[in-house]
């Protein structure tokens, strides 16, 4: 099981990366694609969610604290979903459905997220190749 766990780690944690990467490297387009959002401060908003998912994403590959890692996911998630993705505010017709599946996405992974923090926070102690248990303990 043990093997399991940090291979589904592994690739859960690469989706995060991958966007902290992103983040980082390109945070002034990115910037400017939130500041059409209407986000204050979108660059340094930008970076800090790079720097938020890059922390997660280790957290989860390294198996450090990963119920941290999943909760930190989960709090980057769901604001995304709603101030980035409102697709219930969409006009254009051939937007909306893709706002809408990026808002779903987010949540879906967001739920996934929340799931995997029960999880680790439950059995985290018990879970081999990791470099810590958690840091909460839901009995």
């Amino acid at each position: 099981m043990d093997v399991l766990v940090l291979i589904g780690r592994i690739l859960f944690a690469v989706v995060f990366l991958s966007s902290a990467v992103g983040h980082l490297t390109h945070s002034r387009e990115m910037g400017a694609y939130a500041a059409s959002k209407g986000l204050p401060a979108p660059v340094a908003a930008t970076v800090a969610s790079g720097v938020l998912l890059l922390v997660a994403g280790l957290s989860l590959v390294l198996g450090i604290w990963a119920d941290l890692g999943c909760l930190l996911i989960a709090v980057f998630l769901f604001p995304t979903a709603v101030l980035m993705h409102p697709f219930w505010k969409e006009t254009d017709p051939q937007t909306r459905p893709t706002e809408q599946i990026m808002f779903l996405k987010d949540t879906a992974l967001g739920g996934a997220a929340l799931m995997l923090l029960a999880f680790f926070s439950y059995a985290g102690h018990d879970l081999g190749l990791t470099l810590t248990g958690p840091l909460f303990h839901i009995g």
